[in-house]
């Protein structure tokens, strides 16, 4: 793609669509920097609704400067193409975040919507209803920082409505009851919305579900909002109380203003309020439901009870069918418009088929990620994901499940032959890093960077692992001359010169008796490497002491023939009686020297 819109922001490549218009990113080359533009497809760039929506889009963003909103650099028309120029937010959508992870925790979902919230404030200051608010609508950067985005039907509080019903423009499933009602849009039903996001974040899912729009705005009608805590009981009452305020069916229990609904999320951790009981509404939380009827003539007062039963069952039939009128006028085909449905967790081919009967075009290249939540061949999410608003022939894309991921540990304190050995089967570029260390042995990782322990990769990932691996301390000198040294002496005197040192045997087999004679043991006999050869110690080097070892030798007993001479040898004297034993010492004469002088 090489077009350049207005000589100055080449289009990259296509991100996103929509209803309305499709989402490139386009290099900015004055500024060079990169940016997201939105285009206003070209059938609909004489469409004078769909042109102002697309206006309107860009007049209420431009005027809201905030960090959790989407900023507007730029916007324009180009040869009948009308276009918005918007930062570039690197991430994935909100509702991309919680289908992956299921459930955000208390503290997390509590921060992501506090930076929604003061960002609605800013819009709600500015008079600015965004009428859309929903995770598809909201983009994650990768350091947590959560946008704004889409302000497509956005509306003025002074503004006039483009068609009558034009305030049921809504994904459904964030719909506020008084908007399925046919009522105007007001700064309390983008509350709502911001509650059901809540509710989304702490529990996975939305609150209700249907076959069809109309099934699932008439719940959000009817039933009760479902308990945060049903989903996890540890969600402190706080918590659950700022969901159940902010999905009131009832406008005059519902928080009034965001300014309400940002307090409270500033303060449901303090001490005194994590606990608080649980927030009902002084009456019932449905709104009057009735309808006006003839009255009851007082002469059949048996009656009275059976008729206000029928009065109410009549007051909901007549509402389930002004609602479906609504509805149906909102998603008629005349519109075009398809809601879609959710595909997740179902096979690839059922999810085609099933879309491909609604009448959108499934892109015919599926887009595998892996996944620790979903099972191999299932679909994780739609792009545009469940709840969007398309046209008949839109493009939808499926993200697959690859299988799961791999889970980097703690590989600090590990041999890297061993840590080698468990990556064997990814395709990590792992680099080694050698550094010199007395204190540990050759081999031992000491560090990590690139990938942490709790890091996700895939089987084909190519990110880098660096390991920092410790080494012998690098000593080069000159060997010196230990020849004739005791093989201890000369094997500390290379300890203390740092060098790696090890002692060998020589064997003595085959030499001669001359030989052996002329041997000395215990001492070194020779060095490899030689005495004087310059020797630079590295991991796999080592100096080797050859010595030879005495061996003992063992003196064979010759026989002896049987005792003949009181068990004395024939070649032995006999014993006298007396003790012969003892040689005289100088100076001493022996008894019988003196006798014989006598």
């Amino acid at each position: 793609m090489t077009k350049t819109i207005s000589n100055r922001y080449l289009l990259v490549k296509k991100i996103g669509s929509g209803g309305m218009s499709d989402v490139y990113l386009a290099m900015d080359t004055v500024l060079n920097r990169e940016v997201a533009i939105k285009l206003l497809r070209g059938d609909l760039s004489h469409d004078p609704v769909a042109l102002l929506r697309f206006q309107r889009e860009a007049s209420a963003v431009s005027g809201l400067s905030h960090p959790n909103i989407v900023e507007v650099y730029d916007v324009g028309e180009d040869d009948g193409v009308h276009y918005i120029v918007m930062e570039m937010v690197r991430g994935t959508t909100l509702k991309e975040l919680i289908y992956r992870r299921e459930a955000v925790d208390p503290v997390e979902a509590v921060s992501i919507m506090k930076q929604l919230t003061s960002a609605m404030e800013l819009a709600h200051h500015e008079h600015v209803i965004h009428r859309d608010i929903k995770p598809q609508n909201i983009l994650m950067k990768d350091d947590g920082t959560a946008k704004i985005t889409d302000f497509g039907i956005a509306l003025a509080g002074d503004a006039i409505q483009l068609t009558k019903h034009d305030s049921v423009l809504g994904s459904v499933h964030y719909m506020a009851p008084e908007l399925s009602r046919g009522e105007g849009a007001s700064y309390q039903s983008d509350i709502y919305a911001l509650g059901v996001v809540f509710y989304e974040l702490l529990s996975g899912t939305v609150p209700y579900k249907g076959d069809s729009p109309v099934e699932v705005a008439m719940k959000h009608l009817r039933d009760p909002f479902p308990r945060i805590q049903k989903f996890n009981g540890s969600i402190p009452n706080s918590i659950a109380n700022i969901i159940s305020k902010s999905t009131e069916k009832n406008l005059d229990y519902r928080y009034q203003t965001i300014d309400e609904l940002m307090e409270d999320l500033n303060h449901c951790f303090d001490e005194d309020i994590i606990n608080e009981p649980l927030w009902k509404p002084a009456v019932n939380q449905s709104q009057d439901l009735t309808i006006v009827m003839d009255r009851v003539r007082e002469d059949e007062p048996v009656k009275k009870k059976d008729n206000k039963k029928k009065i109410i069952a009549i007051a909901s039939v007549v509402l389930v069918i002004a609602v479906a009128i609504v509805m149906m006028f909102v998603f008629k085909p005349e519109n075009k418009q398809i809601i879609v449905p959710s595909m997740v967790e179902k096979k690839v081919e059922v999810a085609r088929t099933e879309l491909t009967e609604l009448g959108l075009n499934v892109d015919p290249t599926v887009n595998y990620e892996y996944s620790d939540d979903y099972e191999e061949d299932l679909v994780i999410v739609t792009v545009p994901a469940e709840g969007a608003i398309l046209h008949k022939g839109d493009k939808i894309k499926l993200v697959v499940s690859q299988g799961k991921t791999f889970e980097i540990q703690d590989y600090v304190g590990k041999k890297i032959e061993d840590v080698r050995e468990s990556l064997k089967g990814l395709k990590l570029d792992i680099k080694v890093v050698n550094e010199q260390t007395a204190d540990k042995a050759p081999g031992i990782i000491l560090k990590q960077e690139g990938l942490n322990k709790g890091d996700k990769v895939t089987p084909e990932s190519k990110d880098t692992l660096t390991l920092t691996v410790s080494a012998p301390m690098e000593i080069s000198g000159v060997i010196p001359n230990v020849i004739n040294m005791s093989v201890a002496e000369a094997q500390q005197k290379f300890i203390d010169m740092g060098m790696q040192v090890r002692t060998e045997e020589l064997s003595q087999i085959g030499m001669s008796d001359s030989q052996i004679a002329a041997l000395k043991y215990d001492v070194v006999d020779r060095v490899s490497p030689s005495v004087g050869s310059y020797y630079i110690q590295e991991n796999s080097n080592y100096i080797t002491l050859y010595y030879y070892k005495k061996i003992p030798v063992v003196e064979e007993e010759k026989p002896t023939k049987p005792d003949e001479n009181n068990g004395q040898k024939p070649d032995e004297k006999p014993q006298d009686n007396v003790n012969t034993s003892v040689k005289p010492q100088t100076g001493e004469t022996s008894n019988r020297e003196t006798r014989d002088n006598l």
